[in-house]
């Protein structure tokens, strides 16, 4: 790093030869590391990251606005990653490679067309959770039984008809989750069960990639079918199948996580779930679940969804690296640095966020929202290398509560301590038991 006044070497920021690894442990996590460095040095924090030597941390939404065109992520922060691909590590390819391939996503994943045409099955999965846990004799898990229902969602979304077999989407459900312990979770590398399970996945893609081959041209309309679209698009097989599984592993935990901590916080503040829970009402009437055109008259549980994502973000940071000489403030930060986004130190900023705390969906009322810099609020990440499946995430996430919400009234177990910390995505330690009770 260049020593000379205004780089990185003179932005506040704890000594870059302690062992970052340590004290990120000794916070109990990076995301709490994060809020303690802004808290102590203001909003541009240097810090030694592990794989990156030294990062710069950017917790102010009109500072991070100057790296917002960024395409870049810094590679060997996103190396782990490197063994599910084939085609090359989709995190980190260069941008001339990535837009074209964003541009195809986006394509599906973030339009009505592809949402509706999932939205029955998204539906019936939700509703075969709501019944298996109606039907339970204890407290459930919200957790895990929800983070299995966002991976079952992503999967019938993401391979369609290649889960029609009978036990398909049980065999993808547990091969993903194989493959994700092992390949993620593992120092000393995957074992042979783990790579019999990656290659039961990729042959599940191809015979959907084939099927697909064998009705060019015919019925499926390309909108709303995310392997049609890459296919369309003239993407290489190989970088299809990676494509599918990447989205497979963003989303595997996400939705349901974000669903969890909603249901937490509402529980957490009775009122505000009585306000939900009555606009809810009044919006299905007597039906079981919202159909698609449902959901944005469900202004109340949008903002409540929206606030927990705020309180406890699913993905609680991200990265980049310069591209150019950026200026942050009173600082000049060299191209090649490292750009840290703590999402849950932005989304603590009492600046933006008064009483940053507290738990308020109205912070998210239009009057509200109004004055706020649009970088404020980055559930999804920032940029051309943002989350291309926000919006359907927000879709899955709403019809689930919607469908839950409908049914019970969710009690927190007594006793429990929920506390979160970083299992690839913000988790609770002990997951979140609740008592359910029919409405």
């Amino acid at each position: 790093m260049r020593g000379d006044v205004g780089t990185p070497s003179q932005i506040p920021g704890p000594a870059t030869e302690n062992d970052g690894a340590a004290a990120i442990a000794a916070a109990g996590g990076l995301h709490d590391y994060q809020l303690k460095l802004h808290a102590e040095y203001g909003p541009v924090v240097r810090f030694p990251l592990p794989g990156a030597d030294v990062a710069v941390s950017v917790a102010d939404p009109v500072l991070l606005e100057a790296t917002a065109k960024i395409d870049k992520r810094p590679e060997k922060l996103f190396e782990f990653l490197a063994p599910l691909q084939e085609a090359g590590n989709l995190q980190t390819i260069p941008a001339d490679e990535h837009g074209p391939w964003r541009r195809a996503m986006l394509s599906v994943l973030a339009g009505r067309p592809s949402h509706e045409a999932h939205f029955a099955q998204f539906t019936a999965l939700a509703a075969e959770l709501a019944d298996r846990w109606a039907a339970s004799a204890g407290p459930v898990v919200l957790q895990r039984d929800l983070s299995e229902l966002s991976l079952r969602m992503i999967c019938h979304y993401a391979l369609g008809s290649g889960l029609d077999e009978e036990g398909a989407a049980g065999r993808v459900v547990s091969a993903f989750e194989t493959v994700l312990t092992e390949y993620m979770g593992r120092a000393e590398g995957p074992g042979a069960e783990a790579k019999e399970a990656l290659a039961h996945l990729r042959a599940t893609v191809d015979r959907v990639l084939a099927a697909h081959g064998e009705r060019a041209g015919g019925r499926t309309d390309d909108r709303a079918d995310l392997i049609a679209a890459l296919a369309a698009s003239g993407e290489s097989p190989a970088r299809i199948r990676d494509t599918v599984l990447m989205t497979m592993l963003a989303a595997h935990h996400t939705t349901g996580v974000a669903i969890s901590w909603t249901l937490y916080l509402l529980a957490e503040h009775p009122d505000a779930a009585a306000r939900v829970a009555e606009e809810v009402d009044r919006v299905l009437g007597d039906r079981a679940a919202p159909e698609y055109g449902d959901l944005k008259h469900l202004v109340r549980l949008d903002r409540a969804l929206k606030e927990a994502m705020r309180l406890y973000p699913p993905g609680p940071y991200g990265a980049r690296e310069a591209t150019e000489d950026l200026v942050l403030g009173e600082y000049e930060v060299p191209a090649g640095t490292t750009i840290f986004y703590p999402f849950w130190a932005v989304h603590m900023n009492p600046e933006y966020w008064p009483d940053p705390h507290v738990f308020d969906p109205d912070r998210f009322t239009p009057e509200a929202s109004a004055g706020r810099p649009r970088l404020a609020y980055i559930p999804f990440g920032l940029g051309p290398r943002s989350c291309e499946g926000s919006a359907l995430a927000m879709v899955e996430a709403e019809l689930v509560l919607a469908v839950l919400l409908k049914r019970f009234r969710f009690d927190l177990v007594p006793g429990q301590t929920v506390k979160p910390i970083e299992r690839f995505v913000l988790w609770a330690a002990d997951d979140i038991k609740m008592t359910l009770t029919e409405r």
